[in-house]
C-alpha cells in the first residue's frame, strides 16, 4: 500500500493497494460522506475503472494514482450504484464507456447533477456535469482486462439502493461490494432496503467466500468480521424498527431513545434514523426500495444530529 502525494491532506491522503497482479483499490479515509472508495483493473487494452468519486477534486486525484501505475487510458467506468460518491466523476473519463445496471442509469438521472445538498455541510463540486451509465445491463456482464476476468453482477433485489452490482474476480478472490459494506461507518438504507441488504450479504456476497473484499467506503479487509458485523447492525435496525412500530413511534423519537451499544463508535451514527424510516415503511407495507419521503428522512437525520448538517469533507 502506497500513500499518495496528491492535493489532498485532509481527513486523509488516499492510498493505492495493489490487492492483486493488476488489481488495484483506491481507498479515500476518513470514507464518511461523499468519501468513497475506488479501483482499476489494468490491462494491455487500458484501464476499467470501478465507480468514479464525488467531486471534481477528487477524480481528478484518483486519476493522478492511476498514472502512477499505467500511462494506459481508462477505457470503462463501471458504476456499483447510482450515488452520486460513486458517479458524479463520471464526466471527467469522457472517453470511458460509462456501464451500470438498468436502474443505475435512470436513478442517477431521476437525482440529477451536483449541487447545493441542505443536508450537508458542503461538499464543492468542481466543474461536473450529470453523466449516467449509457451502457446497461439487467443482471450482469463480464469484463475483460487481459487475463482479468470481472463480473459485474446485480444483486437482484434493493439493499443499499435499488440498483447494487457487485464485481467479482473470481479467478483473484477479490470482490468489490460497493456500499454493501462500509467498514467502519454505518450502513445507510435509507434509498434500499434493510431487508433486502441482508438476504444480499448472505445469499450473495457470504457464499463467494472472498479471499479481499474492498468495500465502497473503509479499509480494505480479508476476513468476514466487517461482513458479519454489518449483517449484526442489520439485524439490530429491524430490531428497533419492529418495535417502533408496534409502539407507534416515530422514527427521529425511536432512534433519539435507541442505546447503539456496539455500533456507537462507528461513523455517521445518525444514519440510523434514515435506517428506520427505510424500516419502518418496509414493515408498514412499503415495497423494497420503494417511495418515502426522502427529504422528511434525511431533515430527520440532521435534527437527530443536533440540527447541524451532515459532516462532509469530500
Amino acid at each position: 500500500m502506497s500513500s499518495l502525494d496528491l492535493d489532498i491532506a485532509e481527513p486523509g491522503r488516499p492510498e493505492l493497494q495493489e490487492v492483486s497482479p493488476g488489481v488495484y483499490a483506491y481507498l479515500q479515509p476518513d470514507g464518511t460522506w461523499w468519501i468513497n472508495n475506488t479501483g482499476f483493473l489494468v490491462g494491455p487494452q487500458g484501464v476499467i475503472s470501478i465507480d468514479s468519486c464525488s467531486t471534481e477534486r477528487r477524480t481528478r486525484a484518483y486519476q493522478q494514482a492511476i498514472a502512477t501505475v499505467t500511462s494506459a487510458a481508462v477505457r470503462a467506468v463501471v458504476n456499483t450504484h447510482h450515488h452520486g460518491d460513486h458517479t458524479f466523476g463520471n464526466c471527467l473519463f469522457p472517453d470511458a464507456a460509462i456501464i451500470g445496471q438498468d436502474r443505475t442509469r435512470a436513478e442517477a438521472i431521476a437525482f440529477g447533477p451536483p449541487r447545493d445538498l441542505p443536508a450537508w455541510d458542503g461538499p464543492d463540486w468542481g466543474e461536473l456535469s450529470l453523466d449516467p451509465p449509457f451502457i446497461t445491463f439487467a443482471d450482469g456482464l463480464t469484463v475483460h482486462a487481459g487475463d482479468v476476468r470481472a463480473e459485474v453482477r446485480h444483486v437482484g433485489t434493493p439493499a443499499h439502493t435499488t440498483n447494487d452490482s457487485i464485481v467479482w474476480i473470481a479467478d483473484r478472490s477479490v470482490l468489490f461490494c460497493g456500499d454493501l459494506i462500509f467498514n467502519g461507518g454505518t450502513p445507510f438504507l435509507l434509498m434500499g432496503s434493510v431487508q433486502g441488504a441482508i438476504e444480499v450479504l448472505e445469499g450473495v456476497v457470504a457464499p463467494l467466500h472472498a479471499a479481499t473484499i474492498v468495500p465502497g467506503h473503509g479499509p480494505v479487509f480479508h476476513d468476514v468480521g466487517p461482513l458479519d458485523d454489518t449483517l449484526d447492525y442489520l439485524r439490530f435496525v429491524l430490531d428497533v424498527a419492529s418495535r417502533c412500530v408496534e409502539a407507534g413511534v416515530p422514527p427521529l423519537d425511536a432512534a433519539r431513545s435507541t442505546d447503539l451499544g456496539p455500533f456507537a463508535d462507528w461513523a455517521d451514527a445518525e444514519r440510523i434514523v434514515g435506517n428506520l424510516h427505510r424500516a419502518c415503511a418496509e414493515l408498514a407495507g412499503t415495497p423494497r426500495g420503494g417511495p418515502i419521503d426522502i427529504a422528511m428522512a434525511l431533515a430527520d437525520m440532521v435534527a437527530y444530529n443536533g440540527g447541524a448538517p451532515l459532516t462532509c469533507r469530500a
